[in-house]
């Protein structure tokens, strides 16, 4: 359209050659360009004044395209398009467009033409190449390119490089990310984090442990997070506090991602004491606190039995991302406070929060575990009708688990039968569950068994078919599960539970003897023991627990950390612990019973939700 308006000229005469200082004047409206309209113009000003092949110009017009905000990418191509000789400044360009736009599997074919076109590429163009692939899900031609890196003479090149080894990563390809970084003249702190990070993504860890040793002394903060993520990705807490430590001691700097990665750790020990400390030092500190580190904090406080904090810091926060809404509303969901997670729904709407998948995920499992059928039905229809959220596998699981725990088993049952999606072993298993709640062994045993062959090495399955067929004294059928089990190999996980006494957590198995004060705290045991029996406490001997089945349920882990948390601590005291396992029903109805006699708040994290046990009853009613 522009040259036509250029030829309704009379006697038109060829445009002066615009000067360099004119030229650097229109360059640099282009920079100041703010929306493609205008762009369009200066654009138009380029053609009028003869720098329509001009590649200096057209590189500005395409970067502003494919690179800004504003831009538009279709319209960079055809820029491109219109250039006879297009320079690899142009081409990188367009690959970077690409790869802002989400369009990776485009750039391996434009790259092909750039070198059909003999135009040679530089070190700039094979960072985001690589990403493309990356992201396209491209390994053979990512191979393909790495043998141009090293062809065309950028082998050394530590963008390159780098990226290549997290493309390696990113396939699982770790051999080939570790050939590329040993052959790294230079290994510095981005390609040694990038080979950690993976390494601990793939379950790694020793491998991650010898590249960070082998690092200089004078490792930065994100070498040390590295290393602490990785342990916290793959729950060895331990590790990542005694590395924390080291760190500390050297003293490194602790920012904003060391922060959130130890506080994960803390989340997962249920070390609260630890976890203050942290979020104290962030605010001494005035670590910059962003939706993610946000969202840590209050997943800590909630998963360590503080509420309240959670719920304090949350309402503090001046601009609340949605991570922030979802992870309280499910913080309020795994203490059973299911009205207090759809009031804060509420707030979020009439703060124009727009609600999205996890959050009825959240809201769901609240009214599940606060026995909310009627909301928990409104709230599964009203995400469709209301936002168009359409029901995935976690719904159908919270709808299934909701109506099962309440003994609507024939309703559960007709929500898997009619769903439009064929359910996964979770949603079976909270139909399992439920059966085992409500001793439902007809349909019990026909669920369990088709969960049992789709989850063949979860022991959890088992254990629950195993529960049903005990209380319906079916005693060959517990012994053929346990068998079953045996012949297939499959081990229960070592129940072990945690308490946090002045900032140190002392960890508890079933039955284990190796605490320095075992002694005493068997002896608080069995004191405990025979207090609540006056109460009316029997062992339940029939029931076959997660905890090592070898171990009788006095012994088991939960029991333990009580009694030492009554040995270490002052009367009146809450004692917190966190618990790998779902409480069995045997610890359940004691450390309701033990909150009485000894007047403590009990609060026990366990593999499903929170018990808050107080003068005798549970936070759950029972419920879970």
């Amino acid at each position: 359209m522009p040259m036509m308006i250029l030829h309704t000229v009379s006697n038109p005469s060829p445009p002066k050659a615009p000067t360099t200082a004119f030229k650097s004047n229109a360059f640099q409206g282009v920079e100041s360009c703010s929306t493609m309209a205008e762009l369009k113009q200066l654009h138009a000003q380029f053609i009028k004044l003869g720098l329509s092949c001009d590649n200096d110009a057209m590189g500005r017009v395409i970067k502003f395209c494919a690179l800004s905000e504003s831009g538009d990418l279709n319209y960079a191509l055809k820029v491109f398009d219109t250039l006879p000789e297009p320079d690899t400044f142009i081409y990188n360009t367009i690959i970077r467009g690409y790869l802002k736009g989400q369009f990776p599997e485009s750039s391996v074919p434009f790259y092909s033409q750039m070198l059909l076109n003999s135009v040679m590429p530089n070190n700039f163009t094979f960072p985001p190449l690589i990403r493309c692939c990356c992201i396209a899900n491209a390994i053979g031609e990512g191979k393909q390119v790495h043998g141009h890196v090293i062809k065309f003479g950028f082998g050394s090149d530590g963008f390159s490089r780098n990226n290549l080894i997290h493309m390696y990563v990113n396939f699982n390809c770790l051999e080939e990310a570790r050939r590329v970084f040993d052959r790294l003249p230079v290994k510095d702190d981005v390609a040694c984090t990038t080979l950690i990070s993976g390494y601990a993504q793939w379950g790694y860890l020793n491998e991650a442990l010898s590249v960070f040793g082998s690092m200089p002394e004078e490792k930065n903060s994100v070498c040390w997070n590295a290393m602490i993520a990785s342990y916290v990705k793959n729950d060895r807490f331990y590790e990542a506090f005694a590395l924390f430590q080291r760190m500390r001691a050297k003293g490194v700097t602790i920012d904003k991602f060391v922060a959130a990665s130890i506080l994960s750790a803390c989340t997962g020990l249920g070390a609260l004491k630890q976890g203050e400390w942290i979020h104290d030092y962030i605010k001494k500190s005035d670590i910059y606190v962003d939706p993610k580190l946000a969202t840590t904090i209050i997943d800590m406080y909630c998963k360590c039995g503080c509420l309240d904090k959670a719920f304090d810091f949350f309402n503090g926060l001046p601009v609340k991302g949605i991570s922030s809404w979802n992870c309280m509303i499910g913080g309020f969901a795994m203490h059973g406070k299911g009205e207090a997670a759809i009031k804060l729904l509420k707030e979020m709407e009439r703060e124009k929060v727009v609600p999205d998948y996890i959050t009825f995920v959240n809201v769901l499992s609240a009214c599940s575990h606060s026995g909310l059928i009627e909301e928990g039905k409104h709230y599964f229809n009203y995400m469709t009708k209301t936002y168009g959220i359409e029901a995935g596998m976690e719904h159908y699981g919270c709808l299934v688990d909701m109506l099962g725990r309440a003994g609507l088993l024939e309703e559960a049952r007709r929500v898997i039968e009619e769903m439009p999606i064929s359910p996964d072993v979770g949603v079976l298993g909270a139909l399992l569950g439920a059966c085992r709640i409500h001793n439902n062994l007809g349909l019990g045993e026909d669920i369990g068994k088709k969960v049992i062959e789709l989850e063949p090495h979860n022991s959890g399955r088992y254990v629950l078919l195993a529960n049903l067929y005990a209380n319906a004294g079916r005693w060959e059928d517990v012994a053929k599960v346990r068998k079953l089990m045996n012949d297939r190999g499959v081990k229960k996980p070592p129940g072990y539970s945690m308490v946090e006494l002045g900032g140190v957590v002392d960890e508890f198995i079933a039955g284990g003897r190796t605490h320095p004060q075992a002694r005493e705290i068997y002896g608080k045991v069995h004191e405990m023991l025979d207090r609540i029996r006056l109460e009316g406490y029997e062992a339940e001997t029939h029931e076959m627990s997660e905890e090592e089945r070898e171990n009788p349920v006095y012994y088991h882990s939960e029991k333990l950390a009580i009694g030492y948390g009554l040995l270490k601590t002052e009367a009146g005291e809450t004692i917190r612990i966190t618990k790998n396992l779902r409480v069995c029903q045997d610890c359940h109805q004691a450390s309701k019973l033990i909150s009485k006699v000894y007047n403590r708040e009990i609060i026990v994290r366990d593999r499903n939700r929170f018990h808050h046990f107080k003068g005798g009853e549970c936070s759950c009613n029972d419920y879970w």
